[in-house]
């Protein structure tokens, strides 16, 4: 009696994003900054972020720069970059103009990379990092930077970025919630 090949695995798809896609990816973020934040935060502190700060920046959408990847039609990862000023948040965090920056003499972001906690540490973060760089060294910026909560510090280590400051972030009711900026040369 022969055994039958395994399955292969599902192919991941990665395309920009679109507004008819947030609504799944906020489920997506949603499921993501609690699940993969235990071991790194408290319970407290993952509910908090999650709430207040996580989402979709909607600029990003529009200046199509977000992107999603999917398996078999469903939402696995997500995240992108931007040529905009804000370093971190949804929009429910964001205030004012969000003006451009020039990518000569600043830093682009890297914002907002949330991977299923069903299907962690399967390169999707990776896949989502290549093509941001890419795409942002073909608009001229030298530099990228971002804010990591502590669990996406491991996977901006191993693409290169190195921590540049260490800070917490106040969140309501008292809460705490440290952070990395982090920076890479990327040109």
């Amino acid at each position: 009696m022969s055994q039958s090949p395994p399955a292969p695995a599902p192919r991941s798809v990665l395309r920009t994003a679109t507004e008819a896609d947030i609504p799944r990816m906020e489920a997506l973020i949603s499921r993501s900054g609690i699940g993969l934040s235990k071991g790194f935060y408290s319970d407290e502190q993952a509910a908090a972020v999650t709430r207040h700060v996580f989402g979709v920046d909607s600029q990003l959408v529009t200046d199509g720069t977000y992107f999603i990847i999917e398996r078999e039609g469903e939402a696995v990862a997500c995240g992108g970059w931007s040529k905009r000023a804000t370093l971190f948040g949804g929009d429910r965090a964001k205030s004012g103009h969000d003006p451009l920056l020039d990518p000569a003499t600043q830093a682009g972001r890297i914002r907002a990379f949330f991977v299923d906690p069903a299907v962690p540490r399967q390169g999707l973060g990776s896949m989502l990092m290549r093509h941001c760089e890419a795409e942002a060294v073909a608009q001229g910026f030298k530099t990228l930077e971002l804010a990591a909560t502590m669990p996406g510090v491991p996977l901006y280590l191993a693409s290169g970025f190195e921590v540049t400051e260490d800070f917490e972030l106040s969140l309501p009711g008292g809460i705490q919630l440290p952070l990395s900026r982090m920076r890479k040369r990327i040109a």
